[in-house]
């Protein structure tokens, strides 16, 4: 008789191991909470990174794609809300690293146009 594997199993079989994986934890602080133009900036450096992120608030634990608009707006986070980031990939922890500063740098960092404008 022969044992079926799970594709998890399957995985971790022989040579192939799971890609690295990250996770973070930040307080939003900006006044606005997660609106418009801090989420676009969000979802914007999420997108430069070739991993998957997921983002939560410790309240819900609901996990979102961070590299969606629609998915990040949607959680209507307020002010003083503990943000949880995940990533798996190769390049997960800068990509954490990246979207961490960004929100303590109450999202300063990456401009939501090209230009800069907001």
């Amino acid at each position: 008789r022969r044992r079926t594997l799970s594709p998890l199993a399957q995985m971790n079989q022989g040579d192939a191991t799971l890609p690295p994986s990250a996770a973070a934890e930040v307080l939003l602080e900006h006044a606005g909470g997660l609106h418009a133009r801090p989420a676009i900036k969000l979802t914007k450096l999420a997108r430069r990174y070739a991993s998957e992120i997921l983002i939560a608030t410790r309240e819900s634990g609901q996990k979102k794609d961070a590299k969606s608009i629609a998915q990040v707006l949607s959680m209507k986070v307020p002010a003083g809300t503990t943000l949880c980031f995940s990533a798996q990939g190769e390049d997960a922890e800068s990509a954490l690293a990246a979207i961490v500063q960004l929100v303590r740098d109450d999202f300063a960092g990456a401009p939501a146009s090209p230009s800069g404008d907001e």
